[in-house]
């Protein structure tokens, strides 16, 4: 049997083999371009090519191998240890400035406290005169020192601790101004237009000026309210109130009776919480009477000095007291003696909140408080009072002992006197004397 045997030539993989487009094809062996490669690319440095290639692979493998449904968990992990990883690293290697802290001891801590700014022109003061006092007289000298430098660069001379000195500011203030509470004072006065009119309410204004506040001064005028009492009330500087009377005064038996109703049905529809003094603005009261008012709990009542209609003696009406307990009465009249209270219209105060509040006070009926003006005159006190108290059990005598008279009744009204308008002359008088 013929057998053909084909002689193995040497391969030449450089041989060009021309091609369809007349090109030539040159086809290379990849032994000689790894050869030719590594010849071109040898690192002088095989350990650090050698890292460079395995981390390289690792982030290949991390971010850009695909992994299937069961190395999807395994992907996020090498993700999540390499972010942590980074993020561990820039803590421990923070790029920028940082400061070393080597050793902190207390002494070179200090801590300062600013004074207030109303003491801050003081203490400026104090560093000025620092060093003008000399040691040469032999003052006592002391030293302050901040931080912990040498005693050698340390100042000598008068501190003063604006820590203290603002606390003495605080006590100063505290005794200036005076925070205790004080019972309101209302003060009613019934007042009409007379010659004298203007003269008595500036006289009783100027008083409440000087009255500790709060002082209400409730001034009560028949039909309408005058422009010159207006004017007068605002000038006194006393917290007021202006209210008319409506009632008609050709009825009117006792003007006083209705103004003062006016003033208490103010009182009782507003809710005034205080003590209520009815002054009539023809009358002497002493200042040391309106202090005594706020000691009133309830109903208080004191002696009053009248002079009689004769003019020509002094009356004394009013309680007779044990300390603070009323236990009988001063009266020289035959005619009142047939009153249950024997007490001035401007002899007596009481607390307010009888009128708004009958249950604090548990009065019997809730029919409001007013006057009479159907009773004799000189019973309008006595029934007035009976609606407020049942017998001298619930009244406070004031002062203490009932020994001091406070303020004085004198009847020095006049009647038919003729005045200008306003106490203002629109013209000279007739007779009038040139000067040379």
């Amino acid at each position: 049997m013929a057998q053909f045997r084909r002689t193995l030539s040497p391969a030449y993989h450089d041989r060009q083999y021309p091609n369809g487009a007349g090109g030539v094809l040159s086809v290379s062996s990849p032994s000689h371009k790894f050869s030719s490669t590594n010849a071109k690319y040898t690192s002088p440095f095989p350990a650090l090519a050698t890292s460079a290639a395995a981390l390289r692979k690792f982030l290949a493998g991390v971010f850009v191998r695909r992994y299937g449904r069961k190395g999807q968990w395994r992907k996020a992990l090498y993700r999540c240890l390499l972010c942590f990883f980074v993020g561990f690293m820039l803590g421990m290697f923070p790029f920028g400035h940082h400061v070393v802290v080597d050793d902190v001891r207390p002494s070179d801590m200090s801590f300062e406290i600013k004074p207030p700014h109303a003491n801050a022109q003081l203490l400026q003061e104090n560093h000025v005169l620092k060093n003008r006092v000399g040691g040469k007289e032999g003052t006592e000298v002391v030293e302050a020192a901040v931080g912990g430098g040498s005693d050698s660069g340390r100042e000598s001379g008068f501190i003063i601790d604006p820590v203290s000195l603002s606390v003495a500011n605080h006590h100063s203030i505290a005794e200036r101004f005076d925070f205790v509470p004080r019972k309101q004072l209302i003060v009613v006065t019934p007042t009409y237009n007379r010659a004298l009119q203007a003269y008595f309410l500036n006289r009783l204004g100027q008083l409440l000026r000087l009255v500790p506040p709060p002082v209400l001064w409730v001034v009560v005028e028949m039909n309408a309210a005058s422009m010159e009492t207006a004017e007068l009330l605002r000038k006194t500087g006393v917290m007021y109130r202006h209210l008319v009377c409506a009632k008609n005064s050709t009825d009117v038996k006792d003007r006083g009776v209705h103004q003062r109703n006016t003033a208490l049905e103010h009182i009782e529809r507003h809710k005034l919480d205080g003590i209520v003094y009815f002054a009539d603005d023809d009358n002497v009261y002493s200042l040391e009477l309106f202090d005594t008012l706020r000691d009133i709990s309830r109903f208080g009542t004191w002696p009053v000095a009248m002079l009689a209609p004769s003019k020509n003696k002094a009356i004394l009406e009013g309680p007779v007291c044990n300390a603070s307990q009323v236990i009988g009465w001063h009266t020289n009249e035959k005619s009142k003696r047939l009153r249950r209270f024997h007490v001035d219209m401007s002899g007596f105060a009481f607390n307010s909140t009888i009128l708004w509040d009958p249950k604090r006070w548990r009065r019997p009926t809730t029919n409001p408080i007013r006057q009479l003006d159907t009773v004799k005159e000189g019973f309008q006190e006595t029934t007035f009072i009976e609606q407020l108290v049942e017998d001298e059990n619930q009244m406070e005598g004031s002062p203490v002992g009932c020994s001091k008279v406070l303020n004085w009744h004198l009847h020095l009204d006049s009647h038919n006197v003729v005045y200008p308008k306003g106490w203002l002359l629109q013209k000279n008088l007739d007779a009038v004397v040139p000067v040379n």
